[in-house]
């Protein structure tokens, strides 16, 4: 089954969820704001997205600039910065099996879910 990770305020994240319901795909919500991930989840999503951590931080957010955008932190820092601020993740993240993706844009969406 698809897990996706969501925020429910972010539209992007919604849109996602109605063209899976729209198309009959299975899939488990993780709200990562209510649920919080943990460290170690946090770690395993970065390992099936292939990226590094900072492909996975919404700098253009307020909180960031405000808080961190002046900081020169390491991949720990950011994934410490992403564990108390979970706003601040991308989303949507899909995850298949021992892949995932950030959801955007739905094209990219379309060809995963038909890999």
């Amino acid at each position: 089954m698809i897990k996706i990770l969501h925020n429910n305020s972010c539209s992007k994240s919604r849109g996602i969820l109605e063209y899976l319901d729209e198309n009959g795909v299975a899939f488990e919500i993780i709200d990562i704001i209510n649920q919080p991930l943990s460290e170690m989840e946090l770690r395993t999503v970065l390992k099936k997205l292939h990226c590094p951590v900072k492909d996975l931080v919404r700098t253009n957010e307020k909180l960031y600039k405000e808080q961190f955008g002046d900081k020169n932190l390491g991949d720990d820092d950011l994934i410490q910065m992403l564990l108390q601020n979970p706003e601040l993740i991308q989303r949507p993240i899909i995850i298949k099996g021992s892949v995932a993706m950030i959801g955007r844009p739905i094209e990219n969406v379309k060809f995963f879910l038909e890999k």
